[in-house]
Formats: C-alpha cells, structure tokens, sequence
C-alpha cells in the first residue's frame, strides 16, 4: 500500500471512528431519556407554589419501570382529554381509594380501609388551603365530590387548587366525565427542580396522616 493510500485509509477510519462515537452518544442519550431521566419545562401556574411557571424540571421515569407512583408523587402525565400534552400534578388517590372532596378540604379512604380521614397537605400555601374547590376551580363551590378510583387509575389535583385544571375537570374526547389517569400515561415522577439554579432542590413524597 502506497503513502498516499495509507493517509487516505486513515482518514477514512479517523472519520469512520468519529460517527461511531456521535452513534453511540446518541443511543446513550436517547436510552437515557427514554428509560431514566429526562428534562421539562414546567407551563402555567397549577402547581404554584410548589413549581412555578417555565422552572425546568428532571422527570425519573425509572422510578415507574421499578414501581408505581406513591400517593404525594408529583408526575409528569398526557391527561385523557389531550393526548398531545403533558400535564404535571400530584397524586391524591390510588387504585381502590375513595376519595372526598367536602367543605373545601380532601379526605381519603384508602383501599381496603374502612376510616375516611382528611388529609393534612402542607405543600398548599393560605391560598389555596381549605379551598379544594368542584369544578370550576376557583369558583368556590362547596359541593361534595366523591371519587372511587378504578384499579389501573389514579386521581390528581394540582398544588394550586383555585387554578388548575386536574382530575376535577378531566374529560374524555367524546366530552364523558372521566377524573382518572391510566398509570400507562403517566411518564415520570418529578425528581427535582433544575433552573433556575437558585431553586435547585430535589421532592419527596410527603408523610400523610393515614
């Protein structure tokens, strides 16, 4: 093999050498942020003021191949009504809970149980405490709401409950009520904050009174 042939050997196994590295950081990041982690920007206020309006967030979705969300889990879902959108709220109620909603303060009855107890929420701020409202949200109807959540479902409700739209207002597209989450469109738990970088911190679930 002649000089020139070698250099024009090299350079094709230098350029070959250079794609496969772009190919394989490629599936790894994919693989990453289709399995693990992956980032997102948070839109509106429904969950103030626990995450406010474009806060950058990692969503864990490993968390979901291992096991299944925890009452208290913020998550990152496509609602039944828009199947083109992420919502991110809280879980309230599991598969098998009831759940009330009365005098402007939740209650749970969890699966299996027999007592119904309100729920202590100490992410709510003054706002939004004691004022869990019938849909519309802020329109301060105290009417009961009782929920029975179906095995494969769960209920959520956003942490700013006289401004979001949540399992209180879901519908499916042919217009039917329907206040649950299937667990196959939730995608990840919110696992912490990541800009703006003064409010970097990461969420646990909290420790209800049940």
């Amino acid at each position: 093999m002649s000089a020139r042939e070698q250099k024009q050997h090299g350079l094709w196994f230098h350029v070959l050498d250079v794609v496969f590295n772009i190919v394989v950081i490629v599936a790894i990041v994919g693989g990453i942020r289709t399995f693990l982690v992956s980032p997102f920007q948070v839109e509106g206020s429904s969950m103030t003021s626990t995450l406010e309006d474009n806060e950058y967030i990692i969503i864990n979705k490993l968390a979901y191949f291992l096991g299944k969300p925890v009452r208290g889990d913020i998550v990152v879902f496509r609602p039944p009504n828009e199947q083109n959108k992420y919502y991110v709220k809280r879980v309230i109620g599991l598969p098998g809970d009831e759940v009330i909603v009365r005098d402007g303060y939740v209650s749970v009855k969890p699966a299996g149980e027999d007592k119904v107890i309100r729920i202590e929420e100490p992410y709510l701020d003054e706002r939004n405490k004691g004022h869990t409202f019938k849909h519309p949200p802020a329109s301060g109807d105290m009417t009961e709401i009782d929920y029975t959540v179906p095995e494969g479902h769960y209920l959520v409700l956003g942490d700013n409950r006289q401004g979001s739209l949540d399992s209180r207002s879901f519908q499916l597209p042919d217009g039917t009520y329907h206040p649950y989450v299937p667990e196959d469109s939730i995608k990840g738990s919110v696992w912490f904050v990541a800009l703006p970088f003064e409010k970097i911190h990461a969420f646990e679930p909290p420790a209800y009174n049940l």
